[in-house]
């Protein structure tokens, strides 16, 4: 995953940042919205190992379910293409998937419980480790995830926090990481009722109460829906390809992804905020 790339855009000198739109107007900057999980986040890392072969678990109880290798494929196709949604829609799918079989499902909800039970299994430690201080905050960052955000406060930029995950935990993870301060009441995630979320409400929202212009918004997130829904509002959409694991390098499968939805510019991480920030407020020298 941290392969070498072929720049499709320009390469700032000396710097890993990506420019693929030299259209984009910079320097009118006032909200910036970041998606958590991938993007700031590493705690929930892995998280994929624990979603799929539940599912297929799952699946593989129906009348007609196919070799677990088939079914393997299946659900990583729709689990990865819903990434960035809200976890729910990916259990709405899972509900479609047994239908298809033959299968009666439970309530999406319930689904997503038994996930989330089976996530905190193989995250709880992380957790723990933070808040009783065994684990550095920085082990669990995207590397230079406090930089951006300081970066961006000394400017006066007002900064949100939207995720897939559930709000509550969202809160409480973001508390453990020491970065919630940056964000104050503006931290937003998924709700049992999923329809009163999502990222492109978050959006539409964040530019109707501050009548915003689509460049004084810029959306930060390694997953397509983030990317699509701020390109969508006009805004500027920095896609964040980290390597999750190995916390360097890019992430060439998410990179392709962020291409794709139309990201403007293209970093690993946040190594380089204070390059990237000047870049983007047109400061002299970029």
């Amino acid at each position: 995953m941290g392969a070498q790339r072929t720049p499709r855009g320009r390469l700032l000198p000396g710097t890993a940042i990506e420019v693929l739109n030299e259209g984009v107007e910079r320097g009118r900057i006032r909200h910036a919205l970041f998606d958590f999980d991938g993007t700031l986040s590493l705690i929930r890392q892995g998280w994929q190992q624990v979603m799929i072969p539940m599912m297929v678990d799952i699946l593989a109880q129906t009348p007609r379910a196919e070799e677990r290798e088939t079914m393997e494929r299946v659900v990583t196709e729709f689990v990865e293409r819903l990434t960035g949604k809200q976890t729910i829609y990916q259990m709405i799918q899972l509900c479609e998937e047994i239908r298809a079989r033959g299968g009666t499902p439970a309530d999406p909800l319930e689904y997503k419980r038994q996930y989330h039970e089976l996530l905190w299994e193989k995250i709880k430690g992380r957790v723990e480790g933070l808040k009783r201080g065994t684990i550095s905050q920085e082990q669990m960052l995207v590397p230079g995830s406090k930089e951006i955000l300081a970066e961006l406060r000394a400017r006066g930029v007002k900064l949100y926090l939207a995720s897939g995950t559930d709000r509550a935990f969202v809160i409480d993870e973001a508390r453990a990481l020491g970065i919630a301060q940056f964000f104050g009441e503006h931290i937003y995630g998924a709700l049992d009722d999923y329809r009163r979320f999502s990222k492109a409400m978050l959006i539409g929202q964040i530019i109707e109460e501050n009548n915003l212009s689509g460049p004084e918004l810029v959306a930060f997130g390694d997953g397509y829906v983030e990317i699509e829904n701020a390109k969508q509002a006009g805004g500027i959409a920095v896609g964040v390809a980290s390597d999750e694991v190995r916390r360097a390098g890019i992430n060439e499968w998410k990179r392709q992804r962020l291409i794709g939805a139309g990201a403007d510019i293209i970093i690993p991480d946040f190594r380089e905020a204070r390059r990237l920030v000047a870049y983007l407020f047109a400061e002299e020298g970029c």
